[in-house]
């Protein structure tokens, strides 16, 4: 998970540096991202199968190594192509590997205190790999954007070493076939489309603030990445405390909240937009983006895993997480269209507004079922 967090956004600050080595706008360097994306969505519903038939143990060391060699084959690279196929392949050995924990969190912590707990562990591991993917690229950009490809080398083979220790070789279990159970699940896909809908308009915030900082304002890579941080910082910090906050308010409500925060985030951007100040203009946004995550992250998560039977999970996880991925796939692309079109960033912060406005929609109708919560 911290892996996978601080692939995401290690190359989110490099965009404009590569760019403009490779004379490439935002729409062409923004594959680098939803490429990763891409690969993850597209690859997310192989891995329960993948690890039921040769074993969790044998698909964690393959996908780690091949990690490794696409993190170096895109760090050597000079072709755009390349550097987008590696990036594919990086977000697909993600995805063989990624679901598994949130689904053993789910069966091995019965409901209660001791799940969110684990939860939260597992969602505070994302979150500080987001932060530290963010400070690593302001550094390594200063030197050579291709150090933030290169970076994960060591990082996957040291997993690839700690994986053959720790991981037991045991035989997969055959995965629940649920037919069209889940898609019928109305928390589950609530929870889907929730967390897509905050994860697309949360990462194309992100990367309109990093090309607005870097072409409109030309600020460093490293002025950019702590730019940013007041947008992930504070779920870091709060984490902790999640398991609480969901004992005490459910997570239904919690979702809601977060949902507004999210959409509030893209209307006071799109509100302001045009101005040339970051601590006026951008700031705001980012505090409320980062307020959305605060409140619904770990909501998001929990409401994955408990709206399912424990037989379910390994197949429920997947689709949740798929969700999430597809909220960068779609966001990115059309980000980048509309900031480098006529209508520049407005363009872009109606788009991201709009989207914001429908998570608020699907969260609503999740607080009419909150007398079944019973205190999830």
């Amino acid at each position: 998970m911290l892996l996978d967090s601080i692939e995401v956004s290690l190359v989110l600050v490099a965009l404009p540096a590569i760019g403009a080595d490779l004379g490439l706008g935002p729409w062409g360097v923004q594959w680098l991202m939803s490429g990763f994306a891409l690969g993850f969505a597209v690859s997310l519903t192989l891995g329960p199968r993948t690890t039921a038939r040769w074993g969790l143990r044998r698909v964690y060391l393959i996908a780690m190594l091949v990690f490794a060699a696409a993190s170096l084959a895109g760090g050597l690279s000079t072709n755009m192509a390349v550097l987008v196929g590696s990036r594919v392949v990086k977000g697909a050995c993600a995805a063989l590997t990624a679901p598994a924990g949130l689904a053993m969190i789910g069966e091995t912590f019965p409901s209660g205190p001791r799940q969110r707990r684990a939860v939260s562990v597992y969602s505070l591991f994302g979150a500080s790999g987001f932060s530290l993917g963010l400070v690593l690229s302001g550094l390594l950009v200063a030197d050579s954007w291709r150090w933030t490809f290169l970076f994960p080398v060591p990082v996957a083979l040291a997993l690839l070493v700690a994986g053959r220790r720790v991981i037991p070789d045991v035989e997969g279990a055959p995965p629940a076939r649920p037919g069209l159970s889940l898609l019928r699940n109305g928390p589950l896909m609530r929870a889907v489309a929730g967390a897509g809908v905050l994860n697309g308009v949360y990462i194309g915030l992100l990367l309109l603030v990093t090309f607005t900082l870097s072409g409109g304002m030309g600020w460093r890579a490293w002025q950019v990445a702590l730019a940013l941080l007041p947008a992930c910082l504070p779920l870091v910090i709060s984490l902790p405390f999640a398991g609480r906050l969901v004992q005490r308010f459910g997570t239904s409500p919690l979702i809601a909240v977060g949902a507004l925060l999210a959409f509030a985030a893209q209307a006071l951007a799109l509100a302001r937009s045009g101005g040339g100040s970051y601590a006026a203009d951008l700031l705001p946004s980012l505090l409320l983006v980062g307020a959305s995550f605060v409140v619904s992250f770990a909501a998001l998560n929990m409401r994955a895993t408990q709206s399912v039977a424990p037989e379910l999970r390994r197949a429920a996880v997947p689709l949740y997480q798929t969700g999430v991925q597809l909220g960068s796939v779609v966001m990115l692309p059309l980000v980048a269209a509309l900031l480098a079109g006529p209508g520049g960033p407005r363009a872009a912060l109606l788009a991201t507004s709009v989207l914001g406005a429908a998570g608020v929609a699907v969260a609503v109708t999740g607080l009419r079922t909150r007398s079944g919560e019973a205190g999830a």
